[in-house]
């Protein structure tokens, strides 16, 4: 929306980040039966801007699971109004940890499953 744009019309970074540790809170949470937190995001790398009008899709996945924590990589890839071609934009690495009720680490359990 024009709302989340810069002067020159460009989605702020911010706002990317935001949408990108959404997503990858989606999957912690998944994964971790429960509530997460983010504690840091490494390596986000702007590739390409996103403008006003522009598809933006998120993609997170697991790299990692600890005994609190969990890693997601997030790519964000844009696709303009009129075409059919995609790019990547942008990219990070969140790790998260799983939080009890108490906002204190908790153990992620293990995945559905596996023994």
């Amino acid at each position: 929306m024009p709302s989340d744009t810069n002067p020159a019309a460009d989605i702020f970074g911010g706002w990317l980040m935001a949408q990108m540790d959404l997503a990858a809170g989606n999957v912690a949470a998944r994964r971790s039966r429960g509530r997460c937190a983010t504690i840091s995001v490494e390596a986000m790398t702007f590739h390409h801007p996103v403008f006003v009008g522009d598809e933006v899709s998120l993609y997170a996945w697991i790299l990692g699971v600890g005994r609190t924590s969990i890693r997601i990589q997030v790519e964000v890839w844009r696709r303009e109004r009129e075409s059919e071609a995609t790019m990547r934009v942008t990219q990070a690495l969140f790790t998260f940890v799983a939080i009890d009720s108490e906002r204190k680490p908790r153990p992620v359990p293990p995945e559905p499953g596996v023994a």
